[in-house]
């Protein structure tokens, strides 16, 4: 094994409660559900001998591993990791008008459409291209072993498309709750997934 990664979605926001559309260009806190889950999984994985923690550069990010940024552990932003931007429905109540509207870009991501976006968006394929830039750098870091990567629900759903080498429309395959908990293994070019979508810290 060369490289282990940790890689877990933000706490909740006072947005994902009210169901209000988030991405790239809402740049929100956690509420107080998103603060108890980051300590929920503080209180779990402190222990865990990490030496980097890699977040996006939105603050519900950092917010949800502040516990080990603050103990001292080396931290770096990546835009990269930013959320999908969602373009004209970001701050947009989820309601049925963009229910129908989202329903039709999944579609056209599901027939293979990696290039549909909202307007003001990005499409699956423009943030795959920065996640693959924000991992090359990650596994350039050949020292560092063991590492914790906050970011966010429909950019992780990618990333872990790409490190597994599957297709995009397959994306839907990988539950993303709140603080949930993808543990990875790299071994040459190849990643394992040895934890898939864990909660337990939440129990």
């Amino acid at each position: 094994m060369d490289k282990e990664l940790y890689i877990i979605r933000h706490g909740e926001t006072e947005l994902n409660k009210l169901g209000i559309v988030q991405g790239r260009g809402v740049n929100s806190d956690l509420n107080d559900t998103g603060r108890a889950q980051a300590a929920s999984f503080f209180a779990r994985y402190k222990d865990v001998p990490f030496e980097k923690v890699y977040t996006s550069n939105l603050v519900r990010t950092h917010q949800t591993v502040k516990g080990f940024i603050d103990s001292g552990l080396p931290w770096e932003q990546l835009s990269g990791l930013d959320e999908l931007a969602w373009g004209e429905w970001e701050g947009k109540p989820n309601d049925e008008h963009a229910i129908t509207a989202f329903k039709t870009i999944m579609q056209s991501w599901d027939s293979g459409d990696y290039d549909a976006h909202f307007a003001g968006g990005e499409s699956p394929n423009q943030v795959m291209a920065r996640l693959a830039e924000a991992m090359e750098i990650i596994k350039s870091k050949k020292e560092e072993k063991l590492v914790l990567i906050c970011m966010h629900g429909r950019a992780m759903r990618l990333l872990l498309c790409l490190l597994m080498k599957k297709p995009l429309a397959e994306m839907g395959d990988f539950p993303h709750l709140n603080t949930t908990l993808y543990r990875l293994q790299l071994t040459g070019d190849d990643f394992t997934i040895i934890d898939f979508n864990n909660t337990d810290h939440l129990k």
